[in-house]
């Protein structure tokens, strides 16, 4: 249930994993539209007293209270720098820290496999037959997409409550209903939706997680903002369905075998032949 990226632009004997950069999903987003979020503009300002905020805060993460495991499928656009990103990504996530993503084609192998548990991460590039072990998921995600998130934030991200905390320590009450609560190193956005709080944005360093597209209660669509230093920041759309919480996932999801013939691949490789590699490099 899990796989890594592909390519067709080689660069410095490493293809670029067009998976995620050009080709995935081409085909197959003809029947799974990405849409884009729309833009929020998060209030500025010092704001007012809102002395309800550690409650107002607990019914908005209230999904991720208990939030054990998370499967869904994603349908993703944005860019990486100039580079342009699209595709379909079937994702299973687990605490603690387990994940396995998969790059569907439109046909035939899947662009790439990503599994990791127990700090032993495998990342596989089916139709490169090359294969990358070892690395903090993070690192690889990041080197694929320019977004940097391990998996157990990824996994609380998807359930609606991004850089979720246990407790909460001050909150700010600003114009058309936006209150801003403190969580740990992290600023939460929530409003009321539906009549319930909700969470609308997190802020912690340089990446922002935007929710919208509410529908029973649930955002269907997050934006993930990561700014770079060197200017190649990363704006990528995710369009969830199929989102099925807490159910119990099979450990062998989490494991990935180097299929025969599979050549080694480095970190750096990775990141040189990504979206963010190549833009740094003026590729």
């Amino acid at each position: 249930m899990t796989r890594v990226p592909a390519s067709s632009a080689k660069r410095r004997g490493v293809k670029a994993p067009t998976c995620i950069v050009i080709c995935l999903g081409v085909a197959s987003l003809v029947a799974v539209s990405c849409g884009r979020s729309s833009h929020v503009t998060l209030p500025s300002g010092t704001g007012a007293p809102f002395p309800e905020f550690a409650d107002a805060y607990g019914q908005a993460t209230e999904p991720c209270h208990n939030l054990t495991s998370l499967t869904a499928v994603l349908s993703m656009s944005g860019r990486a720098g100039r580079q342009k990103l699209r595709g379909r990504i079937d994702a299973g996530l687990a605490h603690p820290d387990r994940i396995a993503l998969e790059g569907v084609a439109p046909f035939g192998k899947p662009f790439f496999v990503l599994s990791a548990a127990d700090s032993a991460s495998t990342l596989v590039l089916p139709r490169d037959g090359r294969y990358l072990r070892g690395a903090a998921p993070a690192e690889i995600i990041e080197a694929l997409t320019g977004i940097r998130i391990a998996p157990n934030e990824l996994m609380i991200a998807l359930g609606g409550c991004a850089f979720y905390a246990g407790s909460v320590s001050g909150g700010r009450r600003f114009g058309n209903g936006w209150v801003a609560v403190d969580a740990g190193a992290a600023t939460v956005w929530i409003r009321m939706i539906e009549g319930r709080w909700r969470e609308i944005a997190a802020e912690r360093g340089p990446l922002t997680i935007y929710y919208d597209d509410f529908a029973g209660g649930r955002a269907q669509r997050l934006r993930l903002v990561m700014k770079s230093p060197n200017g190649a920041d990363a704006d990528i759309t995710l369009r969830v369905s199929e989102l099925e919480m807490n159910k119990p996932l099979d450990p062998a999801v989490f494991k990935l075998a180097i299929p025969d013939g599979a050549q080694p691949l480095t970190l750096e490789e990775l990141r040189r032949a990504g979206p963010i590699g190549g833009e740094t490099k003026g590729e």
